[in-house]
């Protein structure tokens, strides 16, 4: 994080961060909650048999990837236009703290970003990989582009166009996914929204204007 963010700051982003993912896995379960009742519900008023082929249908419309989620979001901040390129190119981007706040390690290969992730009590790992672009066009906008991959598959794209002003700078982020999701993840899609901004406000951006879109 940068140098000039103080240490209070840096235990809230990583409370906010952490009780985010608990969130998100209570939103998780709470679609298998779902799918737990709706087989009780059927197996109590018909069967065992019709009950279990009705969990195991739910079960692959609840697992099977087939959304995809993207959206846009508009940040005011009074950084320049240079300290947010900065940000956004380094091992930190601010659009991605719910990631880097959370990996076990952070390091660079080929001057990309490198996040690398344990679970299932380490049994398990991912390595989340950022590459960044930029580019300055004649008219002096800025754009940063990062592309995400996870075990070298893609994950994800961010492109923001940074505009300075008289106080400092106005950023539009785009982003899509390129993996898609089943519907137990739909859920922490939808409750996600207050803890990403407020995540982005400790860090100095406010968010102006968010449109989030699932879909498939």
């Amino acid at each position: 994080m940068p140098s000039n963010e103080t240490s209070g700051q840096r235990q809230e982003l990583q409370r906010l961060t952490a009780h985010y993912h608990r969130i998100e896995r209570i939103a998780t379960g709470s679609v298998a909650i779902v799918v737990s009742a709706l087989f009780l519900g059927i197996y109590v008023t018909s069967e065992l048999f019709p009950a279990v082929a009705a969990a195991a249908v739910l079960i692959i419309i609840v697992r099977t990837p087939v959304f995809r989620s993207s959206g846009t979001v508009r940040l005011r901040t009074d950084k320049p236009p240079e300290t947010v390129i900065e940000q956004l190119t380094g091992l930190r981007p601010p659009i991605l703290a719910f990631q880097w706040c959370v990996a076990d390690e952070i390091t660079t290969k080929a001057n990309d970003a490198v996040y690398s992730f344990s679970y299932l009590f380490r049994l398990r790992s991912a390595a989340m990989r950022v590459h960044t672009e930029t580019e300055t066009t004649s008219d002096g906008s800025n754009f940063v582009e990062l592309t995400i991959e996870i075990n070298n598959d893609p994950w994800g794209t961010y492109t923001a166009t940074i505009e300075g002003n008289d106080t400092g700078s106005i950023v539009e982020v785009e982003y899509s996914s390129d993996r898609r999701f089943g519907l137990r993840r739909v859920p922490q899609q939808l409750l996600g929204k207050r803890y990403h901004d407020q995540v982005l406000e400790l860090q100095g951006f406010s968010v102006v204007e968010r449109e989030r879109n699932v879909g498939v």
